[in-house]
């Protein structure tokens, strides 16, 4: 009965020795009773120690293990995360390359497509019939009339206005001073110019050399001194109108707007009556002796000008005026590279020259069969933005173009830009009426209905092309033989010119002015006026001033 208990006890406490560490074993082995039951607790202890101790390497080798397995995971679930991530990065990147290589594309598909839609061809089926045109008549060029003055007499006809004055001499006893400042370009500022001897005369007043407007379009500064030869104008105009440099000096400290002298567009029609003259400028004149005119862009008309004031007009236009020294040769090189070494010199050369004529030509011999100069058609297109953008007309390219003209016009024409406010323009009605500038696809087509054949040798005069070469290719497919400034002259010969428009102009001027005799010249219309029958023009008495002080 008492060794249940203990059994029970050793049994409880072997059992607990089990669960248990070291000193659990000891406390077992006193509980026994007697030798044999401590030796066999003793045994069972050891059993029990070497089996908890095998447990014990057990679990530390199976958490080992556990650890080893769960790093190992999370190695490969990091490796695994990696992956997918660079897999993503390079998936992103290859999706980005194909992204950026199809708008690339597409931008490359816009602008391609933009290009050839700048080429705007308005005319198809005409310039279709036009190439065929060029090519036929090529073999029948033989006789082209156009290249001669058809009048013959038109040679015998002398310009009267190189001579003629005002029956009266100008005299420093007059109504005061007109002062002129320019707008524009240089054709413009040389209508204007002409313009103010002719209103000086009107008024009986002493004309201040006129000054150039700086232009936001043409962006030259060139003055009056840069372009043409001050002293030669003064002297040939002096029998006709005092000119003079300068103001006074006790009228140079006024201010003449505050004083009501300074006259401007808007205070005088545009191709205004001399009477207009009379009427607005003579009484500030006679006042404060002195007026002027600011802009002055094509304020005297010409229909209502007495022939008197017209010859005074003509004298300036085509005699006063001369160009400048480095002009004349930069012109007189360029016509003579355009002829060939054996041009011929003519008359008109020595005019527009003077002593600047070149003594030994330039370039490639090329002279027709009867040695006189080479055949070549200079042309002034004039279609420049800045005369595009005033036109108010539309040239084919739809919006764009119509929105970029619109900017133009904002920024260099805003009186232009407030008339539009308060009106309707039609683009179509200003074409239908003629008042559209020629597109050089338009100007082909003339040049090949008037007969020029396809390998004509054409000089393109004038600044740059509105729409650049892709407006200018419809024109080259008819004429390809079309050269421009650019393919003349040398970059070093060019330099001096450079950033002065005004002065290129009047390069031009020369290429313009001796066409190969022909009656094409772009002061042909003018030339009708200035070489006007010798009769018509000798038989007028010469009046006398309109203003006496």
């Amino acid at each position: 009965m008492e060794t249940r208990p203990e059994r029970n006890g050793g049994a409880f406490l072997i059992d607990r020795a089990a669960e248990m560490d070291g000193p659990y074993v000891a406390v077992v082995g006193q509980a026994g009773g007697g030798e044999g039951g401590r030796v066999g607790a003793t045994n069972i202890g050891r059993l029990r120690q070497g089996k908890a101790a095998r447990g014990g390497a057990n679990v530390t080798s199976w958490h080992l293990r556990v650890f080893a397995v769960v790093v190992g995971v999370m190695g490969c679930l990091l490796l695994a995360a990696s992956l997918v991530m660079s897999a993503l990065h390079q998936v992103q990147f290859r999706n980005g390359a194909i992204s950026v290589n199809f708008r690339g594309l597409q931008e490359l598909k816009q602008n391609f497509v933009r290009k050839e839609q700048s080429e705007q061809i308005m005319h198809e089926r005409l310039l279709q019939m036009a190439t065929l045109a060029t090519s036929k008549n090529e073999s029948d060029s033989g006789n082209f009339a156009l290249w001669e003055e058809p009048y013959k007499q038109a040679r015998k006809w002398t310009p009267c206005a190189a001579k003629y004055t005002l029956e009266e001499e100008p005299s420093e006893d007059n109504n005061g001073f007109i002062l002129v400042s320019a707008n524009g370009g240089l054709n413009q500022q040389r209508v204007a110019v002409c313009n103010a001897v002719v209103v000086a005369a009107l008024l009986n007043a002493t004309l201040v050399l006129p000054r150039f407007l700086h232009s936001s379009v043409w962006k030259d500064k060139s003055q009056f001194g840069d372009i043409y030869q001050e002293d030669y104008f003064v002297n040939y105009m002096k029998g006709d109108v005092l000119i003079v440099k300068d103001l006074p000096s006790h009228l140079q400290s006024l201010d003449l707007e505050a004083i009501g002298s300074q006259i401007t567009d808007n205070d005088i029609s545009k191709e205004a009556e001399p009477s207009e003259f009379i009427r607005t400028a003579l009484p500030v004149l006679q006042k404060n002796g002195v007026v002027h005119f600011l802009g002055f862009g094509n304020r005297l008309g010409f229909d209502s000008v007495p022939a008197d004031l017209q010859r005074l007009r003509c004298r300036c236009n085509f005699h006063a005026l001369k160009f400048a020294p480095e002009i004349q040769k930069l012109g007189s090189l360029l016509v003579q590279r355009l002829r060939g070494v054996s041009a011929m010199q003519t008359e008109m050369d020595t005019q527009l020259f003077g002593s600047n004529m070149l003594d030994r030509p330039f370039g490639d011999k090329s002279t027709d069969d009867a040695g006189g100069p080479s055949r070549y058609l200079a042309l002034h297109l004039r279609f420049e933005e800045d005369m595009v953008a005033y036109s108010l007309c539309e040239f084919g390219g739809g919006d764009e173009e119509r929105r970029e003209l619109q900017a133009f016009r904002e920024t260099h024409f805003p009186a232009l830009v407030a008339r539009l406010r308060n009106t309707t323009v039609s683009p179509e009605e200003l074409r239908s009426q003629g008042r559209c500038p020629l597109t050089p696809e338009e100007a082909g087509l003339i040049l090949a209905a008037l007969g020029y054949v396809r390998g004509t040798f054409i000089y393109v005069a004038g600044s740059q092309i509105y729409g650049g070469a892709t407006r200018l290719r419809p024109l080259t497919r008819l004429y390809p033989n079309l050269v421009t400034k650019e393919d003349i002259l040398s970059s070093d010969e060019l330099a001096p010119l450079k950033n002065f428009s005004s002065r290129v102009s009047g390069r031009n001027h020369y290429l313009l002015a001796t066409v190969s005799e022909s009656e094409l010249s772009a002061l042909s219309t003018d030339d009708v006026d200035r070489h006007g029958s010798s009769r018509h023009w000798t038989s007028s008495r010469a009046p006398r001033r309109t203003c006496s002080r």
